[in-house]
């Protein structure tokens, strides 16, 4: 028999594979351009195949965000409370320049997210994904009503701050220009996340706006 660990990185490689051939197609010509049966032929596979791993064309580019759909859950719970673990985070992804935080002027970067945000198909599917992303987080805040509520507010901030950064850099703005700002706006979103949900942040974040 096969190694199945084997037959499963051939299988992420695939995907790897057909996302980025897909997302190049659709930087330098637009979404809409590209068909389907496009992408197939560029990477060499059957529109079957293709649609085996990617059930639809929207999910071909958000394949390159699909890994952080948990990352919010996964945080909260590492603590030393929801709230905190969460600041902290997204501050060191700040001071890494990490593109999910906006906070990257790297050429494939930018023209990444200028084809996400740019184009309504995919917006709309973003939408989907942070979904998932506040349902996972709900879950992991212990699933209720109040857990539903402020996951929806702590995916709010993350998604409002991204793309503020992201549209500053788009802009012309440099990294090391937007980078305090983006500190500063992000420790005010989470001091006043932590000041409303008291119960998900330390008790000395809790004064904090």
């Amino acid at each position: 028999m096969s190694d199945p660990g084997l037959r499963e990185r051939k299988k992420r490689r695939t995907i790897q594979s057909l996302s980025d051939i897909a997302i190049g197609l659709f930087v330098e010509r637009g979404f809409d351009a590209v068909s389907v049966a496009e992408v197939a032929a560029a990477a060499e596979v059957s529109k079957p195949t293709l649609f085996r791993y990617f059930p639809a064309k929207e999910d071909l580019v958000l394949h390159r965000i699909a890994d952080h759909e948990g990352e919010a859950a996964r945080v909260a719970g590492e603590g030393p409370a929801p709230i905190e673990a969460l600041r902290r985070h997204f501050l060191a992804g700040l001071e890494r320049a990490d593109p999910v935080t906006g906070l990257s002027d790297r050429p494939d970067v930018l023209a990444f997210h200028t084809l996400l945000y740019g184009t309504p198909a995919l917006v709309a599917r973003l939408y989907t994904h942070l979904e998932r992303s506040e349902a996972a987080l709900a879950e992991a805040l212990g699933g209720d009503l109040e857990a539903r509520l402020a996951a929806g507010q702590i995916i709010a901030v993350r998604r409002v701050l991204a793309q503020e950064n992201w549209r500053r850099i788009a802009a012309g703005e440099g990294v090391a220009d937007v980078r305090g700002d983006a500190v500063a706006a992000a420790e005010r979103a989470f001091g006043r996340l932590a000041a409303g949900l008291p119960g998900l942040a330390l008790p000395e974040l809790d004064s904090r706006v």
